[in-house]
């Protein structure tokens, strides 16, 4: 669950530091107060996409911290972590995001830093965020087949992944074909043009790095004459009559006849010994070096053209001579290819027979198995809409297949195309009245409908994703009496088992509410700021009887409230 939350310079915000809650908590206030900004810091802080306008004018950087409590060791977010190289200790998580004037994030996970993408993972397995407009994806129909996987992912992310690993080989195996079938004059400029590139490679007779041991011979003939200068001196420093050998020679010899007395002696003789040898066999080595070398100008010619061949060789076929060989050997394949052309056509049609087998199984098995998903997410429709008033309801999932053009080759014997998701087309239906036949979702719920059915959704939903924390961003627009009532209590039976934020101007809602949070607007000075305040009861009754009233206070709606909040508790009660 989210534990605290401080926000800085963000939007009208100066500084706030909110404490949350387990259970339902409500923030409300009037319009414009900032109750949608402290969601957007929340989104920003989970990896939203970030905004130089975001920054309150006049300072340099906003900046908002998160902490999160997460007791159940099983989360997700414990394995992702350590894979991440993440600790998390005292089961504490803590994100960070800093947004600069000039639009820059930096963003941090318990102090370390992480690009905006890790933050976005770790933030969508700790608080999934709902707002007005995604009740609106319901009524694109390309949100449905999403939503239907949504239900049980991990029932069904293994048949979804073989089926995408199969279709992608299709696919590859499609455009191969494509490729070798194209226009014939086309293939005859590229069999000109790789022939050409492979005979100047092949011709330049290239060897495995042989690059850099040119430039490091280079090296060595620029500097010829220090080499030899500083071999000399070396030499004839240990080799010289009176010289460094002879001078460990000597010591050498000088303990030798006391080895046999005093073991720390003998130690340091044995010591002295190695070091002569090993120093008696560089001075040879010096030696064979001097005798060896030979200053020859018109080798220094020979690598410098060499070296200017690769170099154009570089340029038309990779940053290397490791590359140019990899090119080489990549359309010497596609040279053999296009010569026995009509073999591996037959190949690959073969190939591609085999695996559009393979893909129609995979997908009519992905298929199923979304069919027998829609049943169960039916049903679970149908229970939780008839605790919103909507028991007269009828929800149906609707699976179509798109059909292909005969002249597609991904369509099997009875014209299916499949997708990069599959073959199915999956729509809602419904009818909100007895008698009337299903239609389409999007072409017949109304406004108040679609939060209903919204809700229903995200509540089934949160049973299965394990996420601590939920957001709703006033999607309970477009209801009132007992249907209000009805989301209010559905929202709180939510944040029985995961921590809910709502912002709200419902009544019922707040009334619902486990802790109540005040967002007001002030003006101070010249600047204007925004507020947090955590209400007692009495300031909580006074706050619903202004949601019902909106400007006048009242003895009756007072006593409205109070009622709501009876009502709340015992319905609260009911439900434990």
């Amino acid at each position: 669950m989210l534990s605290e939350i401080i926000i800085k310079n963000f939007a009208i915000i100066e500084e706030v530091s909110i404490s949350f809650e387990k259970g339902l908590t409500v923030l409300s206030g009037e319009t414009g107060a900032g109750k949608s900004i402290i969601i957007d810091a929340i989104g920003l802080l989970l990896g939203g996409r970030g905004s130089a306008e975001f920054v309150r004018y006049d300072t340099e950087k906003a900046e908002i911290e998160g902490l999160f409590h997460i007791e159940n060791e099983n989360h997700l977010i414990y394995s992702r972590c350590r894979e991440l190289g993440f600790d998390i200790e005292d089961e504490m998580i803590i994100l960070k995001r800093d947004i600069t004037s000039s639009g820059k994030s930096v963003c941090r996970i318990n102090g370390k830093l992480v690009t905006t993408s890790i933050l976005k993972e770790i933030g969508g397995l700790l608080v999934d965020i709902h707002g007005q407009h995604e009740s609106q994806d319901l009524m694109d129909q390309e949100h449905h087949l999403p939503m239907l996987q949504q239900y049980d992912e991990k029932a069904i992310a293994h048949l979804f992944t073989e089926y995408q690993n199969i279709f992608n080989n299709y696919t590859d195996l499609k455009k191969q074909l494509k490729q070798l079938t194209e226009n014939e004059q086309q293939m005859a400029h590229r069999l000109d043009l790789i022939q050409f590139q492979l005979t100047e490679i092949q011709n330049a007779n290239l060897q495995e790095n042989e690059d850099d041991q040119l430039m490091e011979e280079r090296l060595k003939i620029s500097n010829f004459e220090r080499i030899y200068k500083s071999l000399v001196e070396a030499y004839q420093g240990l080799s010289q009559d009176g010289s460094g050998l002879d001078s460990v020679r000597s010591s050498m010899y000088s303990l030798e006849s006391v080895t046999n007395i005093d073991n720390d002696i003998k130690e340091m003789h044995e010591g002295i010994s190695s070091s002569y040898y090993l120093l008696e066999d560089i001075s040879y080595r010096l030696r064979d070096s001097i005798e060896q070398m030979e200053y020859d100008p018109n080798r220094l010619n020979e690598i410098e053209t060499r070296l200017s061949e690769i170099s154009m060789l570089k340029k038309k076929y990779g940053h290397s001579v490791a590359d140019i060989l990899k090119y080489a050997e990549g359309i010497e394949q596609e040279l053999d290819t296009i010569q026995h052309k009509d073999m591996h056509i037959e190949k690959l049609q073969k190939d591609l027979d085999n695996v559009k087998i393979k893909l129609i199984k995979a997908g009519k098995t992905l298929s199923n198995k979304r069919k027998e998903l829609a049943i169960k997410l039916t049903a679970d429709i149908h229970k939780e809409l008839k605790e919103l008033y909507m028991e007269k309801t009828t929800f149906e999932i609707m699976f179509d297949v798109e059909e292909g053009q005969e002249s597609d080759p991904i369509i099997d014997e009875q014209h299916i195309k499949f997708k990069k998701d599959g073959f199915d087309i999956v729509e809602f239906y419904i009818s909100t009245n007895p008698g009337e036949p299903l239609k389409p979702l999007a072409k017949v719920a109304s406004g108040g409908e679609l939060s209903r059915m919204f809700l229903a959704l995200k509540s089934i939903f949160t049973k299965h994703q394990g996420i601590t924390s939920i957001i709703f961003d006033e999607v309970d627009t477009g209801v009132s009496g007992r249907v209000a009532q009805a989301i209010a209590e559905k929202i709180h039976k939510v944040s029985i088992d995961s921590q809910v934020l709502c912002i709200t101007h419902l009544p019922q809602v707040a009334s619902m509410a486990d802790t109540h949070l005040f967002i007001a607007k002030l003006i101070d000075g010249n600047r204007t700021k925004t507020s947090v305040t955590p209400l007692r009861n009495d300031q909580k009754i006074n706050e619903i009887a202004r949601m019902i009233a909106g400007v006048e206070i009242t003895d009756v709606t007072i006593q409205h409230a109070k009622e709501l909040i009876d009502q709340a508790a015992s319905a609260k009660y009911q439900s434990q």
